[in-house]
């Protein structure tokens, strides 16, 4: 049995990557299987845990890091974000494709585990037109939106260091950019698209 491909999906806050990732994970063809991260953050809105990521207290992630069992992690505003290792090693060892969704900081601790993995930074439109959608996104906390469009900033310096780019300009467009990525590099592994 072919082991799965990883393919990571990376880019600056507000730039679209949910929309993407939504249509991605629901293209059937593409047989895509969604790992699904942890958070020491509190669930926002209507977020559902073991939906939208794992809700832990900061001793349950700290426990996790110390036995190793996240592919990568960061911190943000105070909270830390990973990807549990061993879901993402199951669906892989089954044959099965994986997308994880991760900070660009992330992908680097990706890359040395999984070598061979497709991993794709989604850029704005502009700096201008990503600003607006954050201080739209967090219109009712000028700190936070500012915190993310710093963020950004750095995030975007390090889009240089990705073999795979595609600009959001239209979210039709990048989907099928990042369809196009993912087809041709399962062919080229014998993996089923």
């Amino acid at each position: 049995m072919n082991k799965g491909l990883l393919f990571v999906l990376t880019g600056a806050s507000s730039v679209g990557k949910k929309d993407i990732r939504d249509r991605l994970l629901g293209d059937e063809q593409l047989h895509l299987n969604y790992s699904i991260s942890m958070t020491t953050r509190p669930k926002r809105g209507e977020e559902v845990d073991g939906r939208d990521y794992y809700f832990v207290n900061h001793e349950a992630f700290a426990q996790a890091l110390r036995n190793r069992e996240l592919l990568e992690y960061t911190e943000f505003d105070g909270y830390y974000y990973g990807t549990p290792k061993h879901q993402v090693d199951f669906l892989l060892n089954s044959g099965k494709n994986v997308m994880v969704e991760v900070e660009a900081q992330g992908v680097g601790q990706i890359k040395l585990q999984y070598p061979d993995a497709l991993c794709v930074f989604v850029e704005p439109e502009s700096m201008e037109e990503l600003e607006k959608q954050i201080m739209l996104r967090y219109r009712d906390d000028a700190a936070s939106a500012q915190r993310r469009i710093s963020k950004a900033l750095v995030e975007l310096e390090l889009s240089s260091l990705f073999r795979h780019t595609v600009k959001n300009t239209d979210v039709d467009a990048a989907y099928e950019e990042i369809r196009r990525l993912l087809d041709e590099h399962m062919r080229e592994r014998g993996n089923k698209a």
